[in-house]
């Protein structure tokens, strides 16, 4: 299932991609026998697996023509998607130097060693960074040097801790695209660490909606693709990550309770501006496109930010 958060009524509610309409959960489970379905994202994660099973059912059952005539169904293309999570209620978990190129890359642009991380490198993004498809990317005063950063992110299902690899796929509720854009001078300012260059406001595109992980059984083998002014900036492969999903998972959860919601950001490929030569970077006027293959693909213009 493509999972959204869509605007109906100046409102943001839960709803289903199927073909080229957008099916509302809510009013989905109304017509089939009044079953109660949640009306958000985050309600969808608390009510636990059999709220997914009962919308799986659902489906089964209701045609878009049927919603459509229930006033629960519009056109994909006239809909407006919010990110899938609008505002998590956790900071964003982020993998640094995750993949072989853009770890080499980062290394050289810094006049740093040629070193691998030893371990996952965790860092996070503020929940307030969020912006769905079609949203601006906001450039502050505060930073000339935005860059672009294609991630694979996963969504979590449900709570856990201390969990083992073999079974940390079983964790997984579905994946989506997320850019990690990143102000790299604001991340120089404070001394190379991450948060604040990573966290300033719509600087963080999500979406365009959430894959349940059984639509995706190769996550390992998936290609991300990401244009600024329809030029190729990256394109990676999700075989190239040095740490899997797995690993991430058992270690961002050892001794670290995770919870259905949390979205995990698993590391870019080669290819961001500042390790350019000469370094390129966002500019307002500017349109990034994302894709990853098997999930979609997501536009975004970029902006200033009001003050």
């Amino acid at each position: 299932m493509r999972l959204v958060t869509y605007v109906s009524d100046n409102s943001p509610h839960l709803g289903v991609v199927r073909g080229t309409a957008v099916l509302d959960v809510a009013r989905l489970g109304q017509l089939t026998g009044g079953t109660e379905l949640p009306d958000s994202m985050l309600g969808l994660f608390d009510a636990g697996p059999i709220a997914l099973t009962r919308l799986k059912e659902a489906l089964a059952v209701q045609t878009n023509d049927a919603l459509r005539e229930a006033g629960g169904a519009w056109p994909l293309s006239e809909t407006t998607l919010l990110a899938p999570i609008p505002r998590p209620r956790k900071n964003i978990f982020c993998l640094g130097k995750n993949y072989a190129e853009h770890a080499r890359e980062s290394n050289r642009a810094r006049g740093e060693s040629d070193v691998a991380p030893e371990a996952p490198l965790f860092f996070t993004k503020a929940p307030t960074s969020v912006i769905g498809p079609d949203a601006p990317i906001l450039i502050h005063p505060l930073s000339d040097q935005v860059d672009w950063e294609i991630e694979l992110a996963v969504v979590i299902g449900r709570r856990g801790r201390n969990l083992r690899a073999a079974e940390a796929m079983d964790f997984v509720f579905g994946y989506t695209i997320l850019n990690d854009v990143s102000a790299r001078d604001v991340q120089w300012r404070h001394g190379r660490q991450f948060f604040k260059g990573k966290s300033l406001d719509g600087t963080c595109p999500l979406g365009p909606w959430i894959v349940t992980a059984d639509e995706i059984p190769n996550v390992h083998g998936l290609t991300l693709r990401l244009w600024v002014n329809g030029v190729l900036k990256q394109e990676g492969h999700t075989t190239d990550l040095i740490y899997d999903i797995p690993t991430i998972i058992a270690a961002l959860a050892e001794g670290m309770t995770l919870e259905a919601g949390d979205i995990i950001a698993t590391g870019t490929p080669g290819g961001v501006g500042f390790a350019r030569q000469p370094p390129e970077f966002l500019r307002p006027g500017d349109v990034v496109e994302q894709e990853i293959e098997g999930i979609g693909r997501m536009r975004n213009p970029v902006a200033l930010a009001e003050s």
